[in-house]
């Protein structure tokens, strides 16, 4: 498996990870009059977000995506949890897709 499929796998997960925590640091703002977390935890999932478009577009060449998925796989990143999705479900028959023999 290519690098940078493996890495998007890894990110994928941070993304959604990274979101989660981010929603509940914005809940705790809102709720609890909490501000701390949301100013620390907003550049990070920043940065996990812009590195998972990154490598999106890499593995969409490597992996030969259409338009159609690879605009699912973006979109996924802007939906809690979209990035276990699109690292369970299209990473997976992708790479499974990849590695099969030809007949």
């Amino acid at each position: 498996m290519p690098w940078s499929i493996r890495w998007f796998k890894v990110v994928a997960v941070a993304e959604a990870v990274s979101y989660l925590v981010l929603l509940g640091a914005s809940v705790a703002k809102h709720v609890f009059d909490m501000p701390g977390a949301v100013p620390i935890m907003g550049p990070i999932h920043g940065l996990i977000f812009l590195t998972y478009l990154w490598l999106a577009l890499l593995v969409r060449e490597e992996l030969g995506w259409r338009l159609t998925t690879t605009l699912m796989v973006v979109v996924a990143a802007v939906i809690p949890l979209g990035g276990l999705y699109v690292e369970r479900r299209v990473l997976a028959g992708a790479t499974a897709a990849a590695a099969a023999p030809a007949a």
